[in-house]
C-alpha cells in the first residue's frame, strides 16, 4: 500500500477518533494520519510530518471546526509535559471518550457484548495524585526540575503541576533556588555527575503524613541535616524524610538502599476503612480516592455473602485482598515480589484481619499448587499489570473453573483479550464498569465481572 499522502503535505482532515496515548486520528482514504492535540469532532489544517507503509504523522497548523468539547489546558507547560494528554478536552469529553474506547475495544477486540457502563469520574478531577516524582537536572549551570517531555528524558522545567498535590508543588518550587546554597548539585543524566537525581513526595490523603524521599547518586550526603530542615520548612506536615541511594548510571528512580533520614519510617493512609502503612518504594495506587471506587466495585461483584473463600491473583501489597477479607471466609492473595507480600502481611496485621494468606511467587505455578492442596477457591479476583493476565494463569483458571472471576484491569485492550479467552473457556462476562483512575490523562481502569455458565 503507498500512502496517499507525503511528508509536508498541508492538507484538512476530519479527525475522528484518538489513539490508546491521546492524540487524534484522521484518516485519507483509510490511512491513519495521528495528530498530537487533535480532537474527535474537529477539522483541522495540517502539516505532514511523517509518513510509514501504514500510518503517518501531522502536525496542526490551524483548527477550521474546533469540537464542542475543546477547552484551553489550565496548565502552562501541558504541550511539553508527557504527564497530561487530555487537558485541552473537557472532563466531561473525556468521560465520553473513555466510555466509547473502552466499549470499542470489547466489540473490536474481544467480541464481548457485555454491557459497559458510563465511566465512573471524580467531582473534582485535579490534584489527586498522592505521589510525585520530580526528577532534578542543570540546564547549563542553572537548577531545573519538574517532569519529562512526552517519550523523552528531557525535564520541563516548572513550579507547579495540576494534579500533583500542594507538598509536591512546595518542593518544586522551593528547594530548587536554594540547591546551590546547600552545595547541593543535581545529577546530569548524560554525564553521570552531580549528586541530587530525583526528590519523591508521598501523602496519605486521609492522615495528611507526607514523606519526602531524597533520591541521591552517593551514600555519603555531608548536607542531609540542612536539607532536612529546609524540607521540614517547606512542607509542615511531613513526618518522614528519607534518603534512597542509586549510584547506577540508569534512569531508574530508585536504588536498593533506603535510609531514614529524620521522623518515621513509613507513611499511613486508609481507603475506605481499611488502613495501609506506605513505606518509600511500597506500591501504593496513586488516586485514593478512585481506587476506593474501584476496590468497592470489585467487591460489589464478588458479591461475598461470608461463607466464601476467594483467591487474589497479583495481589500486590494486598490492598484488594484487605478490602475482600471485610465480608469474604478467607482471601488468599499471591504475588511475584516478595517485598510486596511483605506489606501485604503487615498491612493485615496493622487491620486486625487474621482471614488472609498472603504467599511471594509467579501467580500461574502457586495457584495450581494450592489446588492440589486442596486450597480452592469460590471467587477469583486478578489485577494483572498492563500485559494482561499471563496465559498459564487464564488455563489455571479454566482448568479449576471457580464460578466467579473478577477482573481489574489498568488496559481495556488487554482486558477485552482475556475476556474473549475466558468466554471461549466457559464463562460470561456479565458487566464491564470503567473507572476514571488517572483524569486528563488517556488511561482508563476498568473492572469486568464473568459467571462460569
Amino acid at each position: 500500500m503507498t500512502a496517499p499522502v507525503k511528508k509536508n503535505d498541508r492538507l484538512t482532515v476530519y479527525i475522528e477518533d484518538l489513539t490508546h496515548d491521546g492524540a487524534g486520528v484522521a484518516k485519507i482514504d483509510g490511512y491513519p494520519l495521528f495528530i498530537q492535540g487533535g480532537l474527535p469532532d474537529e477539522t483541522a489544517e495540517v502539516h505532514v510530518l511523517k509518513t510509514l507503509k501504514n500510518y503517518g504523522f501531522a502536525k496542526i497548523i490551524n483548527i477550521t471546526e474546533p469540537s464542542p468539547d475543546r477547552v484551553a489546558a489550565p496548565c502552562p507547560v501541558f504541550a511539553q509535559c508527557g504527564g497530561c494528554q487530555l487537558q485541552h478536552l473537557s472532563y466531561e469529553g473525556q468521560l465520553k471518550w473513555k466510555e466509547k474506547m473502552v466499549r470499542n475495544v470489547m466489540t473490536r477486540i474481544g467480541k464481548i457484548d457485555a454491557p459497559v457502563l458510563p465511566v465512573k469520574g471524580m467531582d473534582n478531577p485535579w490534584n489527586y495524585r498522592n505521589k510525585a516524582q520530580i526528577p532534578f537536572g542543570l540546564n547549563g549551570e542553572a537548577p531545573i526540575a519538574g517532569f519529562y517531555k512526552t517519550k523523552s528524558h528531557d525535564i520541563v522545567d516548572t513550579d507547579r503541576c495540576l494534579i500533583q498535590t500542594a507538598e509536591a508543588d512546595a518542593i518544586l518550587e522551593g528547594l530548587k533556588p536554594r540547591l546551590w546554597k546547600l552545595g547541593i548539585k543535581p545529577y546530569d543524566e548524560q554525564t553521570g555527575q552531580g549528586m541530587l537525581r530525583h526528590v519523591v513526595v508521598r501523602k496519605g490523603r486521609a492522615t495528611n503524613e507526607v514523606m519526602v524521599v531524597l533520591v541521591t547518586k552517593k551514600r555519603k550526603f555531608p548536607q542531609a541535616e540542612a536539607a532536612v530542615e529546609l524540607i521540614k520548612q517547606l512542607v509542615p506536615n511531613v513526618t518522614s524524610i528519607m534518603q534512597n541511594i542509586n549510584g547506577e548510571k540508569t534512569n531508574v528512580i530508585f536504588g536498593n538502599e533506603t535510609l531514614k533520614l529524620w521522623g518515621n519510617d513509613t507513611i499511613e493512609d486508609t481507603i475506605g476503612d481499611v488502613r495501609f502503612e506506605i513505606s518509600a518504594r511500597s506500591f501504593y495506587q496513586v488516586n485514593p480516592e478512585q481506587t476506593e471506587v474501584l476496590y468497592k466495585q470489585a467487591l460489589d461483584y464478588a458479591d461475598l455473602k461470608g461463607d466464601e473463600t476467594v483467591i487474589d491473583a497479583y495481589c500486590g501489597i494486598g490492598s484488594i485482598s484487605l478490602f475482600l477479607a471485610q465480608k469474604a471466609k478467607y482471601v488468599m492473595g499471591v504475588e511475584i515480589v516478595p517485598q510486596a507480600i511483605e506489606d501485604a502481611k503487615r498491612n493485615a496485621e496493622l487491620n486486625g484481619f487474621t482471614n488472609t494468606y498472603f504467599e511471594a511467587g509467579p501467580a500461574e505455578e502457586v495457584i495450581p499448587r494450592w489446588y492440589k492442596e486442596g486450597k480452592t477457591a469460590d471467587i477469583l479476583v486478578v489485577d494483572p499489570p498492563r500485559k494482561g493476565c499471563d496465559e498459564a494463569l487464564l488455563n489455571t483458571i479454566l482448568e479449576q473453573r471457580p464460578k466467579r472471576v473478577v477482573y481489574v484491569s489498568c488496559n481495556p485492550a488487554t482486558l477485552a483479550r482475556d475476556l474473549r479467552i475466558l468466554e471461549d473457556g466457559g464463562y460470561k462476562a456479565q458487566e464491564v464498569q470503567p473507572v476514571d483512575m488517572f483524569p486528563h490523562t488517556a488511561h482508563c481502569e476498568a473492572v469486568a465481572w464473568l459467571e462460569l455458565v
